[in-house]
């Protein structure tokens, strides 16, 4: 075997193995990736958002466009408290699968925080969100019952009531949806207060 032959057939070698090692890295990776999202997911079932935080931070540096973490972060730091630092993640997943209600809805969630402390500008932000997810999916689990709690903290009777409707439309058994409509249809009939002209 001449002197070019053999060093052919070692670079090929060594191309072998490297190709061998990447392989072999790559399954590592997919494994890791795999195992933590599952982690990850049985935390977030038990209630506990935060300890699943840092297995979706190191699977979204693992794929930072997949939609599954994107969505399973952002729930993860919405459950937590973080609001806010679940908007660019939820953002960035309605980018990449702009037809995903629970990513919509996630996002409205986002957006709007706790109702208590909520602007008007984050109510807004959530109800448009909101709105999107009807667009695709009117009989989306939960979305026109919380756009009724909104529109209650905005004093917003008649659209609270349509909203609480809705949600019983699309499931005839949520008990919290009808109190809150007969709780609305009650307030609406009463004359406006004079404390709030």
């Amino acid at each position: 075997m001449s002197d070019h032959n053999w060093m052919d057939s070692a670079q090929a070698g060594a191309d072998d193995e490297r190709d061998a090692l990447n392989r072999r890295l790559h399954e590592m990776s997919e494994e890791q990736f795999r195992r933590q999202m599952t982690q990850a997911a049985h935390l977030l079932t038990q209630g506990k958002s935060r300890d699943a935080l840092p297995l979706l931070e190191r699977c979204f540096a693992l794929r930072p466009d997949d939609i599954d973490v994107l969505t399973n972060l952002g729930g993860a730091y919405i459950l937590a408290g973080y609001h806010q630092r679940a908007i660019p993640y939820l953002e960035r997943a309605t980018q990449l699968d702009p037809n995903n209600p629970a990513v919509w809805s996630n996002l409205a969630a986002a957006y709007l925080g706790k109702l208590v402390t909520s602007t008007s500008e984050r109510q807004a932000r959530a109800l448009e969100a909101y709105r999107r997810v009807i667009e695709i999916d009117p009989a989306y689990p939960n979305v026109h019952y919380n756009m009724g709690l909104i529109y209650v903290d905005q004093r917003a009777w008649d659209k609270a009531h349509d909203a609480f409707t809705r949600a019983l439309e699309t499931n005839p058994h949520d008990k919290d949806a009808r109190t809150m409509r007969d709780r609305v249809f009650e307030l609406r009939r009463l004359p406006p207060s004079p404390l709030s002209n």
